[in-house]
């Protein structure tokens, strides 16, 4: 391990990558509580502002493994670098962009940022803290990071459309992107990489790529086209193919992107399924709750921000928590947990919205569904990345980070089908509802939280079942 390592700086690395990890992932939700008047502004339809969103975390989630293997092969310094640039570059592109089209051009080149920088960043974080204790804390608090991006997103966001306009959550981004490359590159130690002994996976990354992305185009556009329409069909069967192709190859490559050893170790692919669980209600559920705040409720965007606000606080709250109780009892704890207070948070969500209930009425739901993401994602990561030996760590950390991003595009697309497949093109534009189509909208947005709900008792008997108890084991290195 590099002498750097033991250094008074991994605090300063820590922060850096943990400020980065915010960023890249607060933008998917930053740009949430814009895209009513985004949408008013370009005239657009439902279908085209749900790909707003999901077009980022769709190239994030497909691209993910290739950039943890890039950043292996590059090193990890120098990819967490090259993805700041790129995400400046992209939010340019989107902060001037003048139609829908050309912003969501915008939104594939920003989200090439996050395909390089989360996997670097959590390889930086093991490289900086070899002791396992200390890499459980720090991981936490890396794994933290996502959680508390995701949350305090929609009011940041809201206060910056209410100040300056929606293009302003795109511009904010410059200024941070260029303090973030300059503190990186002062601070980030340059570890040795082995050179890489074949070439890189270049099919399995294309594979992966066509299908994830068919199956995303599939469920959001599903509605709009018709479940049995040819090009639905088409998108159908190109997933499946792509998918199982991708695993072929990747048990024949020399140096696969995933190694498909990893998939027998059970608690990584209950963490990393688990993590996806998460990922896919919390996404979904913030997303498709600001619009009911401003579409439904009428609120603005900045009124929207601070109904959602106890989102963030829990996570920011529970987080550093999680990530201290996992260095000192082990992960299953903390996940088990966070899982349960996410499902009881679900369900009495479901419960309670209703279209002429007062938003400020739901803080404390909001509170307890973000105590518990807070508690289950830093042990998650942790279970994730302690669960491979040091050389697979990036391969771990992408694998993770894109389980967790495709439960992102899956829990926007999904819910979203079920949302707006209620409310039709009443939504359309960002307008406001009302009557009949606010109901429609209200019942459709119960249905996608029994959905969640669900899912979340399926992950929890998971991780009971198949989580090791104590603390994490150091990687073998």
């Amino acid at each position: 391990m590099p002498a750097a390592a033991h250094a008074p700086r991994a605090g300063v690395v820590l922060l850096v990558v943990t400020l980065a990890q915010i960023l890249a992932t607060a933008t998917a939700l930053v740009v949430a509580v814009a895209v009513p008047p985004l949408g008013r502004d370009f005239h657009a339809s439902a279908t085209a502002l749900q790909w707003v969103i999901d077009v980022y975390v769709l190239v994030v989630a497909s691209l993910l493994v290739a950039g943890g293997a890039a950043g292996d092969r590059l090193g990890r310094k120098d990819a967490f670098l090259t993805g700041l640039g790129c995400f400046a570059l992209g939010s340019l592109a989107c902060a001037l962009a003048p139609s829908i089209g050309l912003l969501l051009a915008g939104r594939v080149l920003q989200a090439l940022g996050p395909v390089l920088v989360l996997p670097a960043s959590l390889a930086i974080v093991s490289d900086v803290f070899p002791d396992p204790r200390e890499r459980a804390r720090a991981i936490g608090l890396w794994g933290a990071g996502s959680g508390i991006g995701l949350a305090s997103g929609p009011t940041f966001g809201g206060a910056i459309v209410d100040a300056v306009g929606w293009r302003g959550v795109f511009a904010v981004n410059l200024p941070i992107c260029a303090v973030l490359a300059l503190l990186g590159w002062r601070t980030i130690p340059r570890r040795r990489l082995a050179p890489p002994s074949h070439r890189f996976d270049a099919a399995g990354a294309a594979l992966l790529t066509a299908g994830v992305a068919a199956l995303a185009f599939l469920i959001i556009e599903g509605r709009r086209r018709g479940w049995t329409s040819a090009v639905i069909v088409a998108a159908g069967v190109v997933a499946a193919g792509a998918l199982a192709a991708f695993v072929a190859q990747e048990r024949r490559h020399p140096a696969p992107m995933v190694d498909p050893t990893l998939l027998r170790t059970r608690a990584f692919v209950v963490a990393n399924v688990s993590g996806a669980v998460v990922f896919f209600t919390f996404t979904g559920v913030i997303v498709f709750m600001a619009a009911f705040l401003q579409q439904v409720r009428g609120e603005t965007p900045g009124a929207t921000g601070l109904y959602l606000l106890p989102f963030g606080a829990s996570v920011a709250l529970c987080a550093p928590v999680a990530g201290r109780l996992t260095g000192r009892l082990g992960p299953r704890l903390p996940i088990l947990s966070g899982l349960t207070l996410a499902c009881a948070a679900t369900v009495l969500l479901r419960a309670r919205l209703d279209v002429s209930l007062a938003a400020g009425d739901l803080w404390w739901t909001f509170a307890l569904l973000g105590a518990g993401v807070g508690l289950s994602l830093p042990p998650m990561t942790v279970t994730a990345v302690t669960a491979v030996d040091l050389a697979r760590t990036g391969m771990a950390s992408a694998v993770h980070n894109a389980s967790r991003q495709l439960g992102q595009t899956l829990g926007v697309a999904v819910i979203g089908a079920i949302v707006l497949g209620r409310a039709g093109r009443a939504a359309d534009g960002g307008r406001r509802l009302r009557g009949a189509d606010a109901v429609a909208w209200t019942a459709g947005l119960h249905a996608a939280l029994v959905v969640c709900a669900v899912l979340l008792g399926l992950a929890l008997a998971g991780v009971a079942a198949l989580v090791p108890r104590g603390r994490p084991a150091p990687p073998a290195g």
